[in-house]
């Protein structure tokens, strides 16, 4: 397999990760922070802008996985190459959104 599949993996789990908090936000109808609030990425979007963010991401994420290279669940080093795309983005959004609500 060649080096950019990995990194195309990688990218997918960052927008995995990415579209879990819009979505989960948007379809339970509260505003979020989107990069199309203002300020971008602080400011609070409605919660239908959250959910075609999410879904977009979801998309690029899927895109990402399934058309890029020949992804296969049971190949061990795919799994955790998507894995930690989106654990480091899950992190890194816990951070951002922690500064925004108050966590740590």
């Amino acid at each position: 397999m060649k080096w950019y599949h990995y990194l195309a993996y990688f990218f997918a789990g960052t927008f995995l990760a990415n579209a879990v908090p819009h979505f989960t936000n948007g379809i339970s109808g509260r505003p979020f922070p989107s990069p199309f609030a203002s300020p971008p990425g602080q400011g609070e979007s409605a919660a239908w802008i959250n959910v075609l963010w999410g879904s977009f991401n979801l998309a690029i994420g899927y895109l990402l996985v399934y058309r890029v290279g020949t992804f296969q669940l049971g190949r061990t080093r795919d799994a955790l190459v998507i894995g930690a795309g989106g654990l480091l983005t899950a992190i890194m959004l816990s951070r951002a959104f922690g500064a925004i609500y108050g966590g740590l």
